[in-house]
C-alpha cells in the first residue's frame, strides 16, 4: 500500500489521507459495480462546466434509484477542498473524481431499499494531450461495440469499456472507434465526431452513448464558428470517409483522429494531419474553459 499516493480523499463525510481510505466488501460497488461516478475537471483550481456535469451525475442517480447526497453547492465545497489539497503539491490541472454506491448490504441481486450511499471522492493531477499529440494526431482503431445497452448511465460498471480499450491499447492506438449495428456509437472512454463538408456529425443522444458534458460544448462551439452540427445516425461508411475525425473528453478535449485502422483519415494535402475544423474547435474550447470555469 505505500506506492498509493498520500494525497486527501472524501469518504463518507470525512477527509483523510486516500491510502488509508476503506469501504466494506460488502458493498454493492465492490460486489455488483452497482453506482455511477463523475469526473469533474478543473483548470488551475477552477472546476469547468460545472453545472453540466452535476445535471449528468444527478441523470446517472436516477437512473439507478440511489438518492443525490448533496446538494451541486455542497459537492463543490468538497471537489474545492479536494483541489486544494493537491494544489499545495503543485498540481495545476487536476481531476476530480466523484463515485456512488448504493452502499452496503447482503449480496442480493434486488435494489434493497434505503440503504445510506457510499461516496467517494479523490483528486488527481490531468493527464492532457501531449503536444506532439496536438500536432500530430493520434491512431485509433475500430471495433464492434460489445458493452451493454445502457450506456447513457455514466456506471462504475466499466468493464466492457476496459476491453475496447484494451484492444486499442494492444494495437498501439490511443482510442478504439466502436459501431453498434453498422452506426458509429463512441470511444471506450471519449465521444468521437464525424467531419464531412464543413459539418460535424456525431450520434444521437439515446441510451446507446454516454453524452459526453462535451456533447453541448461541441454544439455550443460549432454555432460560435458557424459551422453546421448534426446529432444521427453515423454510418461506418461515412466515418471511413471522413474529411476529419475528432475524439471529445475531459482530458482528449477535442483531439484530431489522424488515421483509423492504420489508414490515415481525410483527403488530398490534409491526409493524415489535423484539420481546420479541429483546430478551430480546440481554440474554442480553450477559450470556453478561460470563460467558464468556477
Amino acid at each position: 500500500m505505500t506506492d498509493l499516493p498520500d494525497s486527501l480523499c472524501f469518504l463518507d463525510g470525512d477527509y483523510g489521507p486516500l491510502r488509508e481510505a476503506r469501504v466494506s466488501v460488502l458493498d454493492r460497488g465492490f460486489i455488483f459495480g452497482d453506482g455511477i461516478y463523475e469526473v469533474l475537471p478543473a483548470y488551475g483550481g477552477r472546476v469547468f462546466r460545472f453545472a453540466e456535469h452535476m445535471a449528468r451525475l444527478e441523470r446517472s442517480l436516477r437512473e439507478l434509484r440511489i438518492p443525490n447526497p448533496f446538494s451541486p453547492d455542497e459537492w463543490l465545497g468538497i471537489a474545492r477542498r479536494l483541489i486544494a489539497d493537491q494544489q499545495t503539491r503543485g498540481v495545476h490541472d487536476q481531476l476530480v473524481y466523484i463515485q456512488i454506491t448504493r452502499g452496503v448490504a447482503p449480496r442480493d441481486h434486488v435494489m434493497p431499499p434505503g440503504l445510506q450511499p457510499t461516496v467517494f471522492a479523490m483528486a488527481n493531477p490531468m493527464k492532457l494531450a501531449t503536444p506532439e499529440q496536438r500536432a500530430h494526431g493520434v491512431a485509433c482503431v475500430t471495433a464492434d461495440d460489445f458493452r451493454w445497452r445502457k450506456a447513457h448511465i455514466k456506471a462504475t460498471s466499466l468493464l466492457g469499456s476496459v476491453m475496447a480499450r484494451q484492444i486499442a491499447a494492444d494495437a498501439g492506438a490511443v482510442e478504439v472507434v466502436m459501431f453498434r449495428d453498422g452506426f458509429l456509437s463512441e470511444g471506450a472512454s471519449s465521444n468521437v465526431w464525424v467531419v464531412k463538408d464543413g459539418v460535424v456529425m456525431g450520434p444521437p443522444k439515446d441510451n446507446l452513448v454516454l453524452e459526453g458534458i462535451r456533447f453541448g460544448l461541441i454544439e455550443e462551439l460549432c454555432r460560435q464558428q458557424g459551422l453546421r452540427h448534426e446529432l444521427r445516425r453515423v454510418t461506418r461508411a461515412e466515418v471511413l470517409s471522413a474529411d476529419e475525425l475528432l475524439l471529445s473528453s475531459a482530458t482528449k478535449e477535442v483531439l484530431s483522429i489522424t488515421t483509423l485502422d492504420g489508414t490515415p483519415v481525410g483527403h488530398g494535402a490534409q491526409r493524415g494531419q489535423p484539420g481546420p475544423v479541429c483546430a478551430s474547435l480546440y481554440a474554442g474550447y480553450q477559450r470556453a474553459v478561460a470563460a467558464q470555469s468556477i
